[in-house]
Order: C-alpha cells, then structure tokens, then sequence
C-alpha cells in the first residue's frame, strides 16, 4: 500500500484509493473476528459449560463482549458509508475508518488473548495457561503495534 499522494493523483483519487485500502483490510479481518464470535455464541450452550469455573466465566465474558465491540466498531465504517453515500466526505470517511479500525482491531486484541487464556486454562494447568497467554498478549503487542510503530519511528 502506497502512503500519502501518488504522482499526478487527485484528492479525490488518493480518498477513493486509500478507502479502498481500509476496505480491503476489514475483509481480512472481519471473517477470523467473526468466526471467533460465531464460536463463542455456541460456547454457553455446550453442555460442559456448567463445569466452568468463575474465573473462566468471567474470561469468557470478557472475550465474547470484547469481540462484539470488535465486530461493530469495524461494521460501523461500512454503516456510515451506506448512510453517508454521495455526501461528498470521503475523506472523512477513510480519517474515521481508520480510527474505527485501529480500535477494532485493538478490541480483537483483547478478545484473542482472552480466548487463548480461557482455552488453556481449561485444557492445561495455571502455569501453562499464564505463560501461552503472556505470550499470546506479547505477539498481539509486538507484530500490531511494535512493529508498525517500529517501521513509522524508521520512516518506512
């Protein structure tokens, strides 16, 4: 992806190609996002869901709502434009969708690390549960955010 104005682009072209960027990022993500939701919309309704402890209750809420904010944070920008269509404020729109994006993703973050701590705290002992999650939090910090700030401190 190309960053700032292309030579001989317009406004008008830099807005519909940068849109159609965002756009194309929220169509690789929204389906993992809402295949994780779809999963933990079964979860309560499973029939090992009575053996659950607090604490994994309460991880799994945390998951489930963090990947519901996750999914209408990144539907929203797809709401605006339909109901913005041919207002005229494209760039608004991308400068929104951005905004909308990084906190879906942000929010997808959460859900992730939560699913990996209810997981293996089911299905292993305390120990292993804290250290894949520690980890899991760490990939999600280090390659969403480390390496993207990283690369804008390089100028690259």
């Amino acid at each position: 992806m190309a960053e700032g104005p292309q030579p001989g682009e317009s406004p008008k072209q830099r807005a519909d190609r940068e849109l159609g960027e965002l756009l194309n990022e929220f169509r690789v993500v929204l389906p993992g996002i809402t295949v994780l939701f779809g999963f933990l919309l079964a979860v309560p309704f499973a029939s090992g869901w009575k053996r659950v402890t607090g604490f994994q209750h309460d991880v799994f809420l945390a998951a489930f709502l963090a990947t519901g904010v996750s999914v209408a944070l990144l539907v929203a920008i797809t709401s605006y434009h339909r109901i913005r269509f041919r207002a005229a404020d494209k760039e608004h729109l991308v400068r929104l969708g951005n905004v909308l994006g990084i906190l879906g993703i942000s929010a997808f973050g959460v859900a992730l690390v939560c699913v990996v701590l209810l997981v293996t705290d089911v299905v292993t002992n305390g120990g292993f549960a804290a250290g894949a999650t520690a980890g899991a939090a760490l990939l999600v910090v280090v390659l969403w955010y480390g390496l993207p700030a990283w690369g804008r401190l390089r100028g690259r």
